[in-house]
């Protein structure tokens, strides 16, 4: 594989970047489209590919799904369920990555955590709170605070919202019932290219997500 995927411009000093957040740069982009994210079920997390309250999305049409261990390590995942463990010495939250190569040239990578206890990134792009549970996150990207144009929010009941930044990068809401919060930005590298098995992608995003349970 050839990745020629560097930062291409910057935003501001403080939120330097290698891809237009949303549609801030070029074509816009869906509002709200598939993503990967993580859910519990009886006792175990799993990945999901769609969207809430949609039909599932076909997992075998992912390639490379990985959990994300300690350290940003991953082991690979079993391709039918896509069940995450829990090693001993893990992170406290969770983290699982996929690829998609559509046949439409985009090539997608799917970022998704499950918890907001740690306040650092792992995974390449990811929305980070900046206290242990709380309600305003940080969106990283390779370790490097970034400003998205908006993150969008579903919710197991149905409620759904479009987040802003405020003028420092994050974004903030307080979750207002119990159930499964999913937080959602996509991102789309600057003139990202990347060739796969002799196939060019001209199109390279980054779909990161952060769910959440909130209890009863």
């Amino acid at each position: 594989m050839s990745n020629n995927t560097q930062p291409s411009n910057l935003f501001r000093p403080l939120l330097a970047a290698a891809f237009a957040v949303s549609a801030s740069i070029g074509a816009a982009l869906p509002a709200h489209a598939d993503y990967l994210w993580l859910q519990t079920e009886n006792g175990q997390t799993r990945a999901q590919v769609g969207e809430l309250h949609k039909a599932p999305g076909q997992l075998s049409e992912l390639s490379e799904p990985r959990q994300v261990v300690a350290e940003g390590k991953t082991v690979p995942a079993s391709a039918d369920a896509y069940v995450l463990g829990k090693e001993e010495g893990a992170a406290a939250d969770q983290r699982f990555s996929a690829t998609r190569a559509g046949s439409d040239g985009v090539l997608t990578y799917y970022q998704a955590r499950f918890g907001r206890q740690e306040t650092k990134a792992v995974n390449d792009l990811e929305l980070v709170p900046t206290t242990p549970q709380g309600n305003t996150y940080q969106l990283m990207f390779k370790g490097r605070p970034v400003a998205a144009s908006q993150v969008n929010v579903d919710t197991s009941e149905g409620w759904r919202r479009v987040l802003a930044p405020a003028k420092n990068g994050t974004v903030s809401f307080t979750p207002s019932f119990p159930g499964l919060y999913v937080l959602e930005v996509t991102a789309r590298v600057n003139n990202g290219s990347v060739k796969i098995d002799g196939k060019q992608y001209d199109e390279v995003r980054h779909t990161a997500t952060l769910s959440f349970e909130v209890p009863q």
